[in-house]
């Protein structure tokens, strides 16, 4: 959302008043568009802790050295790993580093929905229903859906965070 605020209020407007040739001084702004590739970026943080999800035997500290060793997180600037932990890492967001411990991220993110209860909620006559349980295989297949892996459904809550601000975005 800072993103979006950033590219309409200052982005945006700069740029017409440029074109318009309209005197005024330059706005400096943290441009965060590096941070949001390497949390949701392809192949960054949040789909290296979905792919590590999918592993039932998988830690905190697999997904710690998933993380180290990614290619995203590696050749970021705002990532980094602490020198005196093996399951945490650093993000240098524009208001400063937070650290994360790996520990738990896992469990937050796994939502396993059986697919009859998905496609039954899914179908819902209350539209907050209905979005909540939005079948992300069936759009994808031009609403034809499948069963999905043994009969569950594998939704993480990051996918869905993802799914649901691109969807905020594009309104």
């Amino acid at each position: 959302l800072q993103q979006h605020f950033n590219h309409h209020v200052f982005k945006q407007e700069q740029a017409e008043y440029e074109r318009e040739k309209i005197d005024w001084s330059y706005i400096e702004f943290v441009d965060n568009q590096d941070v949001l590739d390497l949390l949701e970026g392809k192949v960054g943080i949040l789909d290296l802790l979905d792919e590590t999800c999918k592993f039932p035997t998988a830690t905190h500290k697999d997904l710690a050295q998933k993380l180290y060793t990614g290619s995203v997180c590696k050749e970021s600037k705002r990532f980094s790993k602490p020198k005196t932990s093996i399951s945490a890492f650093t993000v240098e967001h524009y208001a400063g580093p937070v650290t994360y411990e790996c520990s738990n991220f896992l469990e937050k993110n796994k939502d396993f929905v059986v697919a009859e209860h998905q496609q039954l909620l899914g179908a819902s006559q209350s539209a907050f229903v209905r979005d909540f349980f939005y079948d992300m295989d069936a759009a994808a297949a031009g609403g034809k859906g499948g069963k999905g892996l043994a009969g569950f459904k594998f939704n993480s809550v990051g996918s869905v965070f993802k799914r649901q601000l691109g969807d905020l975005m594009t309104q």
